[in-house]
């Protein structure tokens, strides 16, 4: 239990009708979870995309809640008349209300550790989940917040959200907190930015990886979702770092305004933390960071990018460069990032993430690099339903440029059509690139296809779902994994 009083000491701006002596047993956004056996529950209404949650406050003084945050007075929200006996709490904005409430009721977690976000459109997962393994591996009790798993030390917590909820994230780095951990690595999604989820987190340090197109079905326009990625180091302290990728031409732009100490990385021009790549091959990088030449098991120029974002915020948190160069050059990929798999023949089937023009073309041009042309590359790839459909034709058209063969095919569907999606593609497909083109609307018939394709050293990349262990069709997720798909057809 948390008195109101003290929870509303942190959220500054607001308007109180109703007692103020109450105790908080939980906070909620979700009208359903204030009964009568937990009227206790502070409800704070939220405008979603999809519902506004003052209409349910009605139904949350039905239910016996008697503690409602809201933008608006009750009597605009539904309720007839003023009911008796309830706590009103009037702000501006809910969402943020939401975060700062949430973080004050689990004692302020985000300042018990070294809390370091990571936001960007690609590369993400693979930096903060090895960060994660890093400190690890040097000793450090560790948290993980990513779009794969929620880690707290070794107990792995499934995730639905890149970035959870406010509620979620203060709850998780508060048992972070009680089991001892003393840094978490977290993913910041243009999503949560916007929506005030990490409001009231106290940051020790931002990392920029790159920015390209994606998620213009949510943020309309890409000088929006520039937006979005740079209030996140609008919102960092002075006692923050902000480590930016500077070969990337919003790098920058994104740290301009930032109180944070700015810090660069870069394979291309002078920045705090420099790489050069010396060799590339399937087996992995060598390349100097700041003049020490190390070999990474990672490869591809993108890794390389994450391995310096990776070695500079260790450095920037007060580890030693021998040490983190060591444990650095075991680090593997992170599930479905560039996973390889080898048949008897020589070949190799890679599964990656890859759901955006650039990562696509990253994943292509790093294989392009290694195989120099030498053997075949065949492309499996979709698109999701309900998402940016602009990306659809310039996804076919990377694929077709970079591959000797591109089976197009579903991905996650959701309520769209795949043939729908599948046309949006093919758009992007021109007229001479069409004799290479499969379209086999069934994942499991095109990754079967793509396999019987192989011959000798040719390289298959299965891109777009990576990790997933499903396909999800009207709202139903099926089980499917690319992994189980090409090991089930690959002469192993």
């Amino acid at each position: 239990m948390k008195a109101l009083s003290f929870l509303l000491q942190n959220i500054g701006n607001y308007e109180i009708i109703g007692r103020i002596d109450r105790q908080v047993e939980a906070i909620t956004f979700d009208s359903r979870k204030v009964t009568a056996d937990h009227p206790d529950t502070l409800f704070v209404a939220q405008r979603g995309t999809q519902v506004d949650g003052h209409s349910f406050i009605g139904k949350v003084i039905e239910q016996g809640g008697h503690m409602i945050v809201c933008e608006e007075i009750p009597e605009k929200c539904g309720c007839t008349t003023l009911p008796q006996d309830i706590t009103f709490i009037k702000v501006p904005n809910s969402d943020i209300a939401l975060g700062l409430l949430a973080s004050a009721f689990y004692d302020f977690p985000s300042q018990k550790l070294h809390l370091v976000g990571i936001t960007g459109t690609n590369g993400k997962t693979t930096t903060v989940t090895l960060l994660y393994r890093l400190f690890r591996q040097m000793g450090y009790p560790t948290g993980l917040l990513s779009t794969i798993e929620n880690r707290i030390e070794d107990t792995v917590i499934p995730t639905n959200h890149t970035t959870p909820d406010a509620i979620e994230l203060n709850e998780l780095l508060h048992k972070m907190v009680e089991t001892g951990c003393q840094y978490c690595f977290m993913e910041v999604s243009s999503h949560a930015i916007c929506q005030h989820r990490i409001a009231g987190l106290h940051f020790s340090g931002g990392i920029f990886s790159n920015i390209t197109h994606d998620h213009l079905d949510y943020h309309k326009t890409f000088a929006e979702y520039i937006k979005a990625k740079k209030r996140f180091f609008d919102e960092l302290p002075e006692t923050a770092f902000a480590l930016t990728n500077i070969d990337d031409k919003n790098g920058l732009v994104m740290t301009q305004n930032s109180k944070a100490k700015v810090h660069t990385y870069s394979l291309l021009k002078a920045a705090n933390f420099k790489g050069v790549i010396m060799d590339n091959d399937f087996t992995g990088l060598q390349m100097t960071i700041n003049g020490q030449e190390v070999f990474f098991k990672l490869c591809g120029r993108f890794n390389a990018y994450n391995l310096l974002a990776i070695y500079g915020a260790a450095i920037l948190l007060g580890m030693k460069s021998e040490e983190v160069l060591q444990q650095m050059s075991g680090l593997g990929s992170a599930a479905g990032r560039f996973q390889l798999i080898r048949n008897n023949e020589g070949g190799s089937a890679i599964v990656d993430y890859a759901h955006t023009p650039d990562a696509l073309k990253n994943v292509l041009s790093t294989i392009n690099d290694i195989t120099q042309h030498s053997v075949n590359i065949i492309t499996v790839v979709g698109c999701g339903g309900d998402r940016d459909k602009l990306k659809r034709p310039e996804m076919a058209a990377i694929a077709c440029e970079l591959s000797d063969k591109v089976i197009l095919t579903s991905d996650n569907p959701r309520t769209e059509k795949p043939e729908d999606i599948l046309n949006d593609m093919l758009a992007g497909v021109t007229a001479d690139q069409k004799r290479k083109v499969l379209v086999i609307e069934n994942r499991h018939e095109a990754i079967k296809t793509a396999c019987m394709l192989m011959q000798g050293k040719d390289v298959l990349l299965v891109a777009g779902k990576g990790h997933e262990n499903y396909q999800e069709i009207n709202h139903v997720k099926h089980h499917f994994d690319d992994t189980e798909e090409i090991k089930a057809n690959f002469d192993l």
